[in-house]
């Protein structure tokens, strides 16, 4: 069995909604059933903090990826597979989707939306064919869906825009699409 590596974008922070925090221990402990990596940005707060811990604990290997000015701040973990300290922020992204062959976006702030974005603009220009998707729990993306059916009604994008975002509402779906798109 190929190992596959995903890399999850989240907050750090855990939310209003225990849901989010749920979700994320959900997918993570996904991952050593899998046989999946879990590529993400090495804090141990928030969101970041139980996917990580959920996927160690089912023996997934780890691999994360943070800047120096975020080591304290999102208490860099460092029991993880590889860990990796970057200069910067725009770093730190490269990196973790270098290594990555699938982009999952957990709920989050406006680091996961500058991930998300940077992602989805990369796979728009045609400079990967990666599959994102974004886990769409209790709703908490529905305005960003909103925001590009928008983006692409005022002519501002291609429709084939929103065929580059895959909405998963709950962790099974998620799995699914997972499932499907790395044969």
């Amino acid at each position: 069995m190929t190992t596959r590596s995903i890399c999850v974008f989240c907050g750090s922070r855990f939310g209003g909604d225990a849901a989010y925090k749920e979700a994320a221990e959900a997918f993570g402990a996904r991952f050593g059933d899998k046989n999946w990596r879990l590529v993400y940005g090495a804090g141990d707060v928030g969101l970041m903090g139980a996917v990580a811990n959920a996927a160690q604990a089912a023996g997934a290997d780890t691999f994360g990826v943070i800047p120096t000015h975020l080591l304290e701040w999102e208490v860099g973990k460092r029991d993880l597979t590889n860990f990796i300290v970057t200069e910067n922020m725009h770093e730190r992204k490269k990196v973790m989707f270098m290594n990555s062959d699938a982009i999952v976006v957990l709920p989050g702030g406006a680091g996961s939306l500058d991930e998300f974005f940077e992602v989805l603009t990369w796979r728009q220009l045609g400079l990967h064919e990666k599959p994102v998707v974004v886990l769409n729990v209790n709703g908490f993306w529905d305005p960003l869906v909103g925001l590009v059916d928008h983006v692409i009604a005022q002519g501002f994008a291609e429709d084939s825009l929103k065929s580059f975002i895959h909405v998963a509402e709950d962790v099974v779906e998620l799995e699914k699409m997972l499932d499907t798109a790395l044969v």
